[in-house]
């Protein structure tokens, strides 16, 4: 137990004896937080959002280990907090060997949701009270978002996150997890696709078999420049709002950790077999007008970096380290009929079952 003048936040020598009692500001959850890992680190009798927030940066580090040993250059890492509680790890690689951007960051956020967000919230999550104006809020996540040199070797992006409001005294009011990865090729080799979406199906399977074509479908969905006609890539799986109405706490916990462990089985072998293929400049030029796309979607319809750049305090740089380093604008751009790039458009159009 610390002592009383670190509880308290000053000298205990300066402390004035008065007829009338003290009354100290109650201690915020990101402070309780601190304190409960100091004195008895995180078990798996922690609250859930310490359980997630240490998992997620035990797979940062063995996903950006591996990452390293693709590419041969090392992550630049950025450590950050937050005035009001969190922060997070940036690891970005730009310039690489095999990737030309690479981001692979955690955040871990306290705040204070306003009345408005509570509204909206309300409608999935029937838990939070509708009487109050304000309500405390903890999130944490791990984003990443891998942008390979070669036009053969596809893009990915991942993301798992948990988010959960708070009562006054510290315990969860609400809580729920999203998350979900998916692949986007410039060129589009279907036993990639196939071996991708079988990762994902393997690890839904554990927990549930109707996740799979469920989240699947949600994928497609969800990824979709709806401007353009078309699906960002060839998916993979997307889910969001899980919460008790689904499963409990543990076993949405457990499913989120499969799907999240299931990443680098699923994306090694295809950078592996893709990194070193020979390629043409007029493909490296699809490739950036495929990452045009990417990034069409990335600003206009992803509620991510909606909710990210509206948060106040946010770290700007780590939102929008899942844009690409280069990428292209073409006026009216047609890829040519019977091509490798008109069959991508073609399955971008009307998303495929891989598995």
């Amino acid at each position: 137990m610390p002592p009383l003048d670190e509880l308290l936040g000053h000298d205990i020598d300066t402390l004035q004896v008065t007829d009338e009692p003290q009354k100290l500001d109650p201690a915020s959850i990101a402070e309780r937080d601190t304190l409960m890992k100091r004195e008895s680190g995180v078990t798996e009798n922690s609250p859930m959002r310490l359980r997630m927030e240490e998992f997620i940066k035990e797979q940062q580090k063995e996903i950006v280990r591996e990452l390293e040993k693709v590419d041969g250059k090392k992550f630049r890492v950025d450590t950050w907090t937050r005035e009001s509680g969190g922060g997070g790890i940036s690891s970005v690689l730009q310039d690489g060997n095999v990737f030309e951007k690479a981001g692979v960051n955690i955040s871990v956020v306290y705040g204070t949701l306003p009345r408005p967000a509570i509204e909206k919230m309300r409608v999935n999550h029937k838990a939070i009270d509708p009487a109050v104006t304000s309500l405390d809020f903890f999130a944490a996540g791990l984003s990443m978002v891998l942008h390979p040199v070669n036009p053969m070797a596809p893009t990915v992006h991942l993301n798992y996150r948990y988010f959960e409001t708070e009562n006054p005294d510290g315990t969860s009011n609400a809580w729920w997890f999203g998350g979900g990865t998916d692949l986007t090729p410039s060129y589009l080799f279907d036993e990639d696709a196939i071996h991708f979406h079988k990762t994902m199906k393997e690890a839904c399977d554990k927990h549930d078999k109707s996740y799979y074509p469920r989240f699947k479908k949600w994928c497609d969905s969800y990824f979709s420049n709806k401007h353009r006609g078309e699906s960002r890539g060839v998916g993979g799986i997307f889910f969001d709002d899980l919460d008790e109405q689904e499963k409990d706490q543990e076993n949405t916990f457990a499913f989120a950790q499969s799907c999240l462990k299931a990443f680098l089985p699923s994306y090694i072998p295809i950078i592996m077999k893709r990194k070193d293929m020979p390629y043409t400049e007029k493909e490296k030029e699809w490739q950036q007008i495929r990452r045009g796309r990417y990034v069409e979607f990335n600003l206009v319809h992803d509620r991510g970096t909606a909710f990210g750049l509206n948060t106040p305090s946010a770290r700007v740089e780590s939102i929008l380290m899942s844009l690409p380093l280069t990428a292209s604008w073409r006026y009216m751009y047609e890829p040519e009929k019977g091509s490798k790039e008109q069959r991508l458009v073609d399955v971008l159009r009307e998303p495929k079952e891989w598995v």
